[in-house]
């Protein structure tokens, strides 16, 4: 592998990771950590293993009507069968009156090559700005 494919592969995990989460397609959501990730959302809490976080993920959600999760800035440093990833995100979640919230921060995670390509095995997300958004 080069890293160059390696970094596309990375990438489509990332963005696996979003578009998973905002069309609710909870397999395809299940392509993106390894069994064992950790996942640290600071207060808003802290899960281990990808059947918890994706249950998590599916009840943070499920009351959303619309979610967008923009991301950009990725950098990234393979080291062999790792990697090490940074992530800004901009995610806007909104309800059915219009009403919601936008999350800014980043994602910084660790990945591993598997089996079944790159996956994520931790996650920690450091919010920058929360803002409410009003209907």
């Amino acid at each position: 592998m080069t890293e160059l494919s390696d970094s596309g592969e990375i990438l489509d995990v990332i963005l696996r990771y979003a578009t998973a989460i905002d069309r609710r397609e909870w397999s395809l959501f299940s392509s993106v950590f390894t069994d064992d990730a950790e996942l640290d959302y600071g207060e808003v809490g802290q899960w281990v293993g990808a059947d918890a976080i994706k249950d998590f993920m599916r009840r943070a959600h499920a009351g959303a009507r619309h979610t967008m999760h923009r991301l950009s800035n990725q950098v990234i440093d393979v080291d062999g069968e790792t990697a090490e990833v940074r992530t800004y995100v901009d995610a806007l979640i909104l309800v059915d009156d219009g009403s919601g919230a936008n999350a800014i921060g980043f994602y910084d995670d660790r990945m591993r090559r598997t089996a079944d390509g790159w996956r994520i095995t931790w996650r920690t997300y450091t919010p920058v700005r929360l803002v409410a958004v009003n209907g």
